[in-house]
Parts: structure tokens; sequence; C-alpha cells
């Protein structure tokens, strides 16, 4: 079962003389790295050095430190934590005393590690996207559906009615679909439309 971050957190330690800080964040998509990214633009580091996993996508970067000793720890420790939907950037000052590529390795490894130890991780609950209508009559009975299920929905009002879509979690579409059935008698029915690979 993947899990995610509940917030944002961060962890800092000095690693002879140089300064590393982890900042943990949780991105839904790549839209969400890049303004995370550019939201923790730091030019007073030496090295900003990130990894981030989304579903099956992951990236990361070196930054300038030697290919393999950064990035990729990071990315190592944010799967070995069974997480996703998770972004990892550590900053380093340097503090004039090389490291070595095992001492970097360590270092960025272990600082996204510490960072993580203290997160609160909560299971992943997977949403799918549905579309359904109705009639305007029978909108108010499923609006309050939704709203009492929590649900983020949108709306769009047609000649004959209206078109809803939403996303829900997996467990929700069930109780929706027997409740759009009952409301209008079998005549409408829920679609669950395919996950799009996009930016949303």
């Amino acid at each position: 079962m993947p899990f995610t971050l509940a917030s944002s957190v961060t962890f800092e330690e000095d690693i002879k003389k140089s300064r590393f800080q982890a900042i943990a964040a949780v991105v839904e998509n790549e839209q969400q790295v890049k303004i995370f990214l550019e939201q923790n633009k730091d030019l007073s580091t030496t090295h900003q050095c990130w990894a981030w996993k989304i579903g099956h996508h992951v990236r990361f970067n070196d930054d300038g430190e030697p290919s393999g000793t950064a990035g990729r720890p990071i990315l190592a420790t944010i799967e070995g934590n069974d997480l996703t939907n998770v972004i990892v950037l550590v900053n380093r000052w340097y503090g004039g005393i090389k490291l070595g590529t095992g001492g970097l390795v360590r270092a960025y490894g272990g600082c996204a590690g510490q960072c993580l130890l203290l997160a609160e991780k909560i299971e992943l609950i997977e949403k799918q996207e549905i579309r359904f209508a109705c009639l305007f009559n029978e909108w108010a009975i499923m609006q309050y559906e939704l709203m009492q299920q929590q649900i983020e929905y949108q709306e769009q009002y047609t000649e004959t009615g209206v078109v809803i879509e939403a996303r829900v979690q997996v467990h929700q579409i069930e109780p929706l679909r027997l409740k759009l059935q009952d409301v209008s008698r079998g005549r409408e029915q829920l679609k669950v439309l395919e996950e799009h690979a996009h930016d949303e």
C-alpha cells in the first residue's frame, strides 16, 4: 500500500562543516513540482539536489554534485519508505571539506531519510475520475450526496439537466452509482473515466 506525507517537513544537520537541509513535501503532478522548486529556490546554497516520485513517474537531479551521489540516494529513501506523490529537496551549503562520493551518498541519503522519519505518513487513497448526468430536479439530491461524502466536483448545465465530473475515492464509486440509479430510476449510468497520463 503506498503512503504519502500528511504535511511538509524539514530537517537540518551539519556534516563536516557543510550544512544540509532537507525539505519534504506532497506533490500530485509535475506542475506542483515546478511550483515547489521555484518557491524553494535558494541562491545562497551550493547545491539544491532533489528527487520526486508520483505514481510510477520518478525524477532526480544532482545539481552539480558527482553523478549518482545526491538525487539517486534521495529517491532511494522515498522508495524505501513506500512513499509516492512526494518530493524531497536537499540543500547543501559547502563548508570547505570535501566529503567524497561515499560521504555525499550518505549525507544526501541520510539527510533525506532523517527528514522522512520525522514526517507523518498517511495511506494514499487512490482517486478516480467519474462522470454522470441527471435532470435538474434530481441534481439537488445528488449534490447533497456529493457534499455529504466531501467529494469535489464540477457541474456543467445543459439544456436537459446537469453533467457532473468528480474525483472520488475508489470505495465511493459504488454507493454513488446506486444512488444515481435510484434517483434517476435506472435511466442514468455513472461512468468511471480512464486515468489520463497528462499533467493536471
